[in-house]
């Protein structure tokens, strides 16, 4: 591995199973986020606040970030499961402030009964971006620090890693 930063050298070791499930999960967390939250606009779900413009670019961002933080969940086959694995929860946490940043501010429930519609607007619209910031920066936080594990500590047989691969990962 190498020269670039060590976040790129683990993802340069991904089979093509993690990149496709990086993708779905990607699509589906758009999805998640994008028809509960009505910025494609769809029979069940309403805005009565237009999408601000860096909601979208916040929704693409947090899909990426939350698709490849998913695949690093996923094993690859013949590979044991790792002992006393967990999920991280900061990534749901990360995905969740992103939720709340891109809907819209009198549609949230627990804004509407908190604030009320003129507080809602006043109060929590104006904390979204930093909502959305905080979303993103918690979902590449998390991954960087998945992806830093990968490397610390390779499975060996996994994804053509060897015995020896081990010994030479920077720590």
């Amino acid at each position: 591995m190498g020269y670039g930063l060590p976040v790129l050298d683990a993802l340069r070791t991904w089979t093509a199973r993690r990149w496709l499930a990086a993708a779905l999960a990607a699509v589906v967390t758009a999805l998640v986020i994008a028809l509960p939250t009505a910025m494609v606009p769809t029979p069940v779900f309403g805005r009565e606040i237009p999408t601000t413009w860096w909601a979208w670019p916040v929704l693409a961002v947090t899909s990426v970030l939350s698709g490849l933080l998913l695949a690093t969940y996923v094993r690859e086959p013949g590979t044991p499961e790792p002992s006393g694995a967990t999920i991280d929860r900061r990534g749901a946490a990360g995905g969740l402030l992103a939720f709340f940043a891109v809907g819209c501010p009198v549609c949230n429930k627990l804004a509407l009964v908190a604030l009320g519609y003129a507080g809602a607007l006043q109060w929590f619209a104006p904390v979204q971006p930093f909502l959305a910031a905080a979303g993103v920066a918690l979902l590449a936080w998390t991954l960087r620090a998945r992806l830093r594990g990968q490397l610390a500590c390779p499975t060996a047989g996994a994804a053509g890693t060897t015995p020896e691969d081990v010994d030479r990962v920077p720590a």
